[in-house]
């Protein structure tokens, strides 16, 4: 059984920073951006892009990310027992732009097949992960999902970077 460890923060001192000074330190971490996808009502696709993945365990093999929950796309992964990460390469910025844009349908014009759990999974992607929802966490302005791997798909393809607000290659951030 999982046990969440919470800190009462009303009894410790607030941040003393700006919250958009907050968000530009955070920009200097260079991440992978990936698309996130379930199943809605009805058996439609859902998605958004984030760049809030990262490994947890690798016994059991765990991953995790986070939705706002002010996001329109909550009530589909509270409610489907799935998800897939679809790790974005680097030829792929209109797919992420485009899962980031609202819109009635994020799918149009994407190719995708159903995963496990019917989940869907992005075509040229350079990794993709299918998950069970594990657990679900409150944490801020966002939830947090963790979500065991039962299935997952690698190619040799380079990922689509994100670095300082920008979308980068891998070699630019060595340059």
């Amino acid at each position: 059984m999982s046990q969440v460890i919470a800190f009462d923060s009303r009894q410790e001192q607030r941040p003393m920073f700006d919250p958009m000074d907050f968000r530009d330190a955070l920009g200097q971490f260079a991440t992978g951006v990936a698309v996130v996808t379930t199943i809605g009502d009805g058996g439609a696709p859902v998605g958004l892009t984030i760049n809030s993945f990262n490994s947890v365990s690798i016994d059991p093999p765990l991953v995790l990310w986070s939705l706002a929950v002010k996001a329109p796309s909550l009530k589909a992964f509270r409610t489907h027992g799935a998800f897939a990460i679809n790790i974005l390469a680097q030829d792929q910025i209109d797919i992420c732009r485009q899962f980031a844009t609202p819109s009635p349908d994020k799918f149009d014009g994407v190719d995708f097949r159903p995963g496990y759990f019917d989940v869907p999974l992005i075509a040229g992607a350079t990794a993709r992960f299918e998950c069970r929802t594990y657990a679900r966490y409150p944490g801020g302005d966002h939830e947090i999902y963790l979500g065991e791997v039962m299935n997952l798909s690698k190619f040799d393809r380079p990922p689509l970077v994100f670095h300082r607000g920008e979308f980068k290659a891998v070699e630019d951030l060595l340059a």
